[in-house]
């Protein structure tokens, strides 16, 4: 059984972003980056179907990330956690490039297609990456390399030649049996992600990260301009009591539209 998980370097959600010079790019002076956190439950559930699964020879999972050399920390990161092997597929110079969906989706099944050893039997992702929330790269994986798919997956059960996944939809739950090999994108409350240890942490440092080389796809877009939103106004007071009503109902009415 073998399992490549593609992830993500993305900023942290606690980091205050700031526009760069260029205006189309952030400014990455003391941003701290980290694993996509919806990444973390797919290179989970990877690990737990390796340390199930009872073939021969034993399951491997592979990590893969496209993007500049600084993603190898986070690479790093999902080999103490206990993946086998760790690809980077770099990014072609230029940053509209590398945000494109669909040109970093044919990087990523370049990389897929031409892996050591033969495709794998099945290829995971985070549903969404949270810098962009795009919720595209994995789908389009799916779609190039002509596999099945299924979006938002909260539970998977490995079974013979296929695998039995459900996903949540409003007011009802979805199950699938879906064919190896195939795509599957996690969502919360698939698993709990673990934390590496120190036996972890010190044998990935002795773990070798391959370069694969992808011929650099075209974009199919390019962004235009970046902006912070507009920053909130404050509140005002506008009486106290039961007199105050009508006037705050003219005010969610006229001027903020709530009404």
């Amino acid at each position: 059984m073998k399992v490549t998980v593609c992830v993500k370097r993305v900023p942290s959600t606690a980091a205050r972003i700031r526009i760069g010079a260029d205006g189309r790019s952030i400014d990455e002076a003391g941003v701290e980056f980290v694993l996509n956190p919806y990444d973390e439950y797919a290179v989970e559930e990877a690990l737990r179907i390796c340390e199930k699964a009872a073939t021969t020879p034993p399951s491997e999972s592979t990590v893969l990330s496209f993007g500049p050399d600084a993603v190898t920390k986070e690479l790093r990161n999902c080999l103490a956690m206990g993946v086998h092997a760790a690809l980077h597929v770099p990014a072609p110079a230029g940053d509209a490039a590398s945000r494109d969906p669909l040109a970093t989706a044919q990087m990523i099944a370049a990389a897929i297609r031409g892996a050591a050893g033969g495709p794998p039997d099945l290829i995971l992702f985070g549903r969404q990456a949270v810098d962009d929330d795009g919720a595209l790269v994995g789908l389009m994986v799916a779609t190039l390399l002509g596999l099945p798919a299924v979006p938002d997956v909260t539970k998977l059960t490995l079974g013979t030649g296929a695998v039995t996944v459900e996903r949540e939809v409003e007011g009802a739950v979805e199950t699938y049996e879906v064919p190896l090999p195939c795509v599957v994108t996690a969502h919360k409350g698939l698993n709990d992600p673990r934390l590496p240890n120190m036996k972890g942490i010190m044998a990935a440092k002795k773990k070798t990260i391959t370069t694969v080389a992808a011929t650099a796809a075209a974009p199919a877009s390019t962004i235009e301009s970046l902006e912070l939103p507009p920053e909130r106004k404050g509140g005002r007071i506008v009486g106290e009591g039961a007199a105050a009503v009508p006037e705050l109902l003219r005010l969610l009415r006229q001027e903020a539209n709530a009404l």
